[in-house]
C-alpha cells in the first residue's frame, strides 16, 4: 500500500508543479451546452460561460477562445472575458460541429515568504466539441 501512494504523489508531481493544485484540480473547463436550433435568415444568440474549476477567484484570471472547425456562414463568436457568444444572421442551413478552445491566464500572486509568485492552475487551456443545427 505503502509503495502505491508512492508511486501516485511522484505521478502527480511530475503532471504539475505544485502537488496541492493537482489534488485539487484548478483546471479551466468549458460548460456543457446544447446549443438551440436556429433557422436561415433568422438572427441567432446563445452564450456560454467559462470557469476555473475549483477556483473561487476565477474572475481575475484571463480568459480567450478560438474556434476551429465550421461556423455556419452569417455567424461570428465574440468573447468577452469568462462569456463566450455566437451570434449573427445564419446564411446556410446544415449541422455545424467545431471546437471552442479555451485558455486562461492565471493572475500572478505574490507569495510573500519565498518572494515568488505562484501559478495556480494544474492546466491553462481546455476544448470542447459543439454542434450548432440551422434549418
Amino acid at each position: 500500500m505503502k509503495n502505491l501512494l508512492f508511486v501516485l504523489a511522484f505521478v502527480l508531481c511530475l503532471s504539475c508543479e505544485n502537488i496541492l493544485e493537482c489534488i485539487i484540480n484548478r483546471s479551466p473547463e468549458i460548460p456543457d451546452t446544447a446549443f438551440v436550433v436556429g433557422n436561415v435568415d433568422s438572427y441567432y444568440y446563445q452564450e456560454l460561460t467559462s470557469e476555473i474549476k475549483n477556483e473561487p477567484r476565477d474572475e481575475a484570471y484571463g480568459y480567450s477562445y478560438r474556434i476551429s472547425g465550421n461556423l455556419p456562414d452569417g455567424l461570428e463568436m465574440y468573447a468577452n472575458n469568462r462569456t463566450l457568444s455566437i451570434e449573427g444572421t445564419p446564411k446556410t442551413s446544415g449541422t455545424f460541429t467545431f471546437t471552442i478552445h479555451l485558455y486562461v491566464d492565471p493572475p500572478e500572486y505574490y507569495d510573500e515568504d519565498s518572494g515568488e509568485y505562484e501559478d495556480a492552475l494544474c492546466s491553462r487551456s481546455t476544448s470542447k466539441k459543439f454542434s450548432i443545427i440551422i434549418n
